[in-house]
């Protein structure tokens, strides 16, 4: 067989897409063929780094219209509704645009990672070729080339569900001024979209969907309307509005083999002269089960030597390898950046020992030093850095739920985003010192001592030396940059996520596809802050009940800082499990499975080659 040039389309919302799609690009890469691939993505080069050291060809463009998620479990549906009304304004001219690269690259598949638009791309290659000057049988061939959607969901079901009428914002006390576009009124907050709003916007994206000719679909999966017949959108229709989780005939329909499914059929290709019938697809369309994709962890991180190396990495001192007297939280929210505080009212704390300190600025993109970052961990603060927690804020201040006590704060003159918890905690009475509260609040956040937190999502490490407010070197640390709370470390910008979700005990985030496929994959406990309007979770929910440990989280809980419950949960459930693949056990071969998976898809597009081939000679 010759090698073959895929044109692989990942969207670029969250870094799950990106994750599966560097996972599988990988495997393509590495098969006897020399195969080509290209990732086109809107996510930054660096999340395809595994498949671009392969020799994947990255290529940044905007592809997709997003979800806007102001915080990691809070949907924004207005701007929602904005983001995809503008890019649907203009799909017309980027189709135009991919369909003009596509010829340029000579490609032979289209693979897409839940982009709409790369399907769509599809229907008019033929007409560019057939305004080709040097247009001949062989570039119709190429025209005609098959396309392979391989996802856990699809757009339109998410979208679709904006106008469901149930409210996912809670009127709690949340973003309080009226500043950068944000309303006083919680109740204004998530207002669904009118459904005769929503609908024909949904159906661009469906009718896109549907030119796909083959389903991948991956562990996690909700329904995928273009391609099974039923359920039909909207994804409203899902939903029980009692429980809040899909009805039963709709897990039914996940646990099915798609064989059975009634499926829509081909959209034949436009016919290459006006006065000639559609030209029909060489094979029918269809639907198979995909393994589960994930980036594998390092060679050696379930050693004693490489966890002792990763950890030292993120500068977690030696006392505190030992995985027997040490349980390690990880906190991650994928799309919730955190930034260092501009100014601090707290005693810092001490260093991390042995971690070098950074010389340059290369440095700080691979290092993480503990020692030269600052986390401010406050109940609340006030803009000017002074008064005791529960003194009324600053008006130029939003407050807005996240991390709890992770606060941003900054001149009076600049509004900003503050995470605070909605309410005050209750601090134990007296007059407590700054670090009797420090110890307070960790002992809420965290089961016992026994227990450290490495948070993921801060702003690039380089800001975090940029913000200091005089001209010390680098390498040259005091009191006031380094204000990280005891036993929490921030993870560098750029971390590889497999490797510390095995070196962790548990993570703290939202259900996306990325943080559960490999929490299965390492056997680590999930405590999870849910996020209803987006659909996904659903089906990442109940790949969690089959395969791994999920733990909710009220946003309630998460807010106030009380994890340490249900970490402790999440712990003592998924204990001996996560014990076990660190020995070595639960360790499937993803590897030959996505090897496998690759194989089979090379063998498709070869056959669709084939058979086309055959109808042009019939």
């Amino acid at each position: 067989m010759s090698p073959l040039c895929f044109a692989y389309y990942c969207s670029g919302h969250g870094f799950g897409h990106a994750t599966r799609v560097a996972a599988f690009a990988r495997h393509l890469l590495s098969l006897e063929e020399p195969h080509t691939v290209y990732i086109v993505s809107s996510a930054p080069k660096r999340v395809f780094a595994t498949a671009v050291a392969l020799g994947a060809i990255y290529r940044s463009a905007e592809i997709d219209p997003v979800i806007l998620q102001p915080l990691a479990y809070h949907v924004d549906r207005q701007k929602s509704l904005h983001i995809l009304e503008s890019f649907l304004s203009k799909k017309e001219q980027k189709v135009e645009e991919e369909a003009q690269w596509l010829r340029e690259i000579e490609a032979d598949c289209v693979l897409s990672d839940a982009a709409f638009l790369a399907l769509c791309v599809i229907c008019i290659l033929s007409l560019k070729y057939q305004k080709s000057l040097l247009f001949k049988s062989l570039a119709a061939h190429k025209a005609r080339i098959p396309s392979v959607l391989i996802t856990n969901f699809t757009f339109d079901s998410i979208y679709s569900l904006l106008s469901a009428s149930f409210v996912e914002q809670s009127p709690s006390q949340h973003l309080l001024a009226k500043s950068n576009g944000f309303t006083s009124h919680p109740s204004d907050l998530d207002t669904p979209i009118p459904a005769k709003t929503l609908f024909p916007l949904v159906q661009q994206l469906f009718e896109g969907y549907r030119h796909a000719d083959l389903l991948l679909v991956l562990p996690g999966a909700i329904p995928i309307p273009s391609f099974s017949v039923s359920p039909l959108l909207p994804a409203t229709q899902w939903i029980s509005p009692v429980s809040q989780n899909f009805k039963p005939q709709v897990v039914n329909h996940l646990i099915q083999d798609p064989q059975t499914y009634t499926l829509y059929p081909s959209i034949p290709f436009p016919p290459f002269h006006p006065d000639t019938p559609p030209i029909a697809k060489p094979k029918p369309r269809n639907v198979h089960l995909a393994p589960l994709l994930v980036r594998p962890p390092n060679d050696g991180i379930y050693t004693p030597e490489g966890r002792s190396r990763f950890l030292s990495s993120i500068g977690v001192s030696r006392d505190l390898h030992d995985p027997i007297t040490t349980k390690i939280l990880v906190v991650s929210f994928g799309g919730q950046v955190f930034h260092k505080p501009s100014r601090s009212r707290t005693p810092s704390c001490p260093g991390s020992p042995g971690h070098p300190p950074l010389e340059d600025k290369d440095k700080l993109k691979s290092q993480a030093c503990t020692g030269e970052l600052s986390l401010e961990l406050d109940l609340l603060t006030r803009g000017d850095g002074a008064g005791a927690p529960g003194q009324v804020f600053e008006p130029l201040h939003i407050f807005v739920p996240g991390p709890p006590a992770l606060s941003t704060i900054s001149s009076p003159s600049d509004p900003v985003v503050t995470a605070v918890p909605p309410t005050p905690i209750d601090l134990p009475h007296g007059n407590g010192s700054v670090e009797d509260e420090k110890a307070y609040v960790r002992s809420l956040m965290l089961p016992d001592a026994s227990w450290i937190a490495v948070v993921c999502g801060v702003a690039d490490l380089q800001e975090w030396q940029i913000r200091r407010r005089d001209a010390r070197p680098i390498g040259e640390i005091s009191d006031e940059d380094n204000d990280l709370p005891e036993g929490f470390y921030i993870a560098p910008i750029d971390v590889y996520m497999p490797d510390l979700m095995a070196v962790g005990d548990v993570l703290l985030g939202k259900l996306g596809y990325g943080s559960v496929s490999e929490c299965v994959d390492s056997c680590t406990p999930f405590v999870y802050v849910p996020r209803p309007l987006f659909v996904e979770e659903q089906g990442l929910r109940l790949l969690l009940q089959r395969e791994g440990i999920g733990v909710e989280m009220t946003r309630e809980e998460y807010e106030a800082g009380e994890w340490a419950s249900a970490i402790s949960h999440a712990w003592h459930a998924g204990a001996q499990r996560k014990l076990e693949r660190r020995a070595g056990m639960h360790a499937p071969d993803r590897r030959a499975q996505g090897i496998q998976m690759a194989r089979d898809v090379v063998t498709w597009v070869n056959e669709w080659v084939t058979a086309s081939n055959a109808s042009d000679l019939a």
